[in-house]
């Protein structure tokens, strides 16, 4: 498979404390890639130098085998193809479903410029196909502050996809939700990465079992482990720092 993110030699440190240790990971296209551990392990610091909100002290991030995504500011990602959902969804509850899709759709474009000039046929298009596959089509129309909280993930999500982004990063995307929302979000997590590589950071061990394709393991800023979940669950190491402090509430 092709690697579309190389970190290498990622230092990141706050007065003297590495939140990040000297990490190296190779993420390949189609992967749903969880980032897991314990709290403080350094699992959001990691995201957040992927996307460019914490410049490390050492080390690089390789995008598509030839962008260092540590010489693009964080607004800047978007456009060669990185996007990032956190915990708590940052729609435009006011607006709706559809209006928040119309201001996602075209990179670079203010709020107001998106809701009062057209858009083209082929973004609408585009806009109802990905409105389907969050399954948020049949409330195109209903403001998003009428949606549920899974709702409001998915529409979060669904901008991001709209941008035709090849790497999106999510951060805790489940927390919050109920199991049956919990396993819609796994699905649709497996249909985005027929196009488009995943990253979770996550708490829900039972959702990671279930979607991850592969599973990094941090514990004090530095990778423990990282393969299967078969792999990681059955590591004396990983048990003892992790999956034994009780890992079902703890990652």
């Amino acid at each position: 498979m092709n690697t579309i993110l190389e970190i290498k030699d990622l230092i990141i440190s706050f007065d003297g404390f590495y939140a990040v240790n000297n990490v190296n990971t190779k993420i390949n296209k189609g992967e749903i890639r969880f980032f897991i551990g314990p709290n403080g392990a350094g699992k959001t610091t990691l995201l957040d130098a992927i996307c460019g909100r914490i410049k490390p002290q050492h080390g690089s991030i390789i995008f598509n085998n030839n962008k260092n995504v540590l010489h693009y500011a964080e607004h800047e990602l978007v456009n060669i193809g990185i996007g990032r959902k956190f915990q708590v969804p940052s729609v435009f509850t006011s607006l709706s479903v559809y209006e928040n899709m119309e201001i996602s759709v075209v990179k670079n474009r203010g709020i107001f410029s998106a809701i009062f000039n057209n858009i083209t046929k082929s973004q609408r298009e585009k806009i109802n196909t990905i409105l389907e596959l969050v399954d948020l089509f049949d409330y195109r129309y209903r403001k998003a502050s009428e949606l549920s909280h899974g709702q409001k993930q998915w529409l979060e999500i669904a901008m991001l996809l709209v941008q035709d982004l090849q790497l999106i990063l999510l951060d805790e995307p489940v927390a919050g939700m109920g199991r049956k929302e919990t396993t819609k979000t796994g699905e649709l997590l497996q249909k985005i990465a027929a196009h488009c590589t995943v990253i979770v950071v996550e708490h829900d061990m039972q959702f990671v079992r279930e979607y991850a394709s592969m599973v990094t393991v941090l514990h004090e800023g530095a990778v423990l482990d990282e393969g299967s979940v078969n792999h990681i669950q059955n590591n004396p190491k990983v048990i003892d720092v992790y999956l034994g402090r009780g890992g079902e509430n703890c990652a």
